[in-house]
């Protein structure tokens, strides 16, 4: 739901391997990382109308924590408080992603089962797809139930690099385009393109 808001939205820009980084923030929250300035200035349309963007240096010093985790220091971002909007369960979900650690993978069904939805991994995929503010609530961090790379709005390589930079390069290694089906693995053989 739209909040109207005479308070500006602070906007920063990060340069990462990743591409530019694009943080917005207010009232001490960050609301929005994105890969990209206009996906930011769509989504804070949406969510605040009527509401400026404002270019600031380093909002709340949250620039500052995301380039430590870039840097290594994975923590850094785990206290960013934030702002997601979302409905109830969305908001569930990305509760419970912030709770998966860094170097650490979970299943769509698994954290659907963790939430007491155990027929709810569809939902759990589609709230994680809404993610606004990706790294901080790791979005990444899900994959599969076979462990393979799944959709990340920001390019499965990103999601690779992710994963590769937090230490779970045994999942990053597996999935992606060229990820090979249960069925293929226990015969050995590739699915023939259909």
């Amino acid at each position: 739901m739209p909040v109207p808001s005479a308070e500006p939205i602070l906007v920063d820009e990060i340069a990462s391997p990743m591409g530019r980084i694009v943080i917005a923030a207010r009232s001490g929250r960050l609301c929005a990382l994105e890969f990209g300035r206009a996906r930011v200035t769509r989504a804070m349309a949406v969510r605040y109308p009527r509401t400026r963007l404002v270019r600031a240096r380093n909002p709340f010093g949250f620039s500052t924590r995301i380039r430590a985790y870039l840097a290594g220091d994975l923590a850094a971002v785990d206290r960013i408080p934030v702002d997601t909007g979302g409905t109830p369960f969305q908001q569930r979900v990305w509760q419970a992603l912030r709770r998966i650690r860094a170097g650490r993978t979970r299943s769509y069904g698994a954290l659907a089962r963790a939430l007491g939805h155990r027929a709810a991994a569809r939902a759990v995929g589609a709230a994680n797809g809404r993610n606004p503010v990706s790294i901080v609530v790791p979005c990444h961090r899900l994959v599969g139930g076979d462990a393979s790379l799944t959709g990340y709005g920001g390019g499965l390589w990103r999601k690779r690099w992710l994963l590769h930079h937090e230490g779970a390069d045994r999942v990053a290694s597996r999935g992606g385009a060229g990820a090979r089906s249960r069925a293929a693995r226990s015969t050995g053989r590739r699915r023939s393109p259909r």
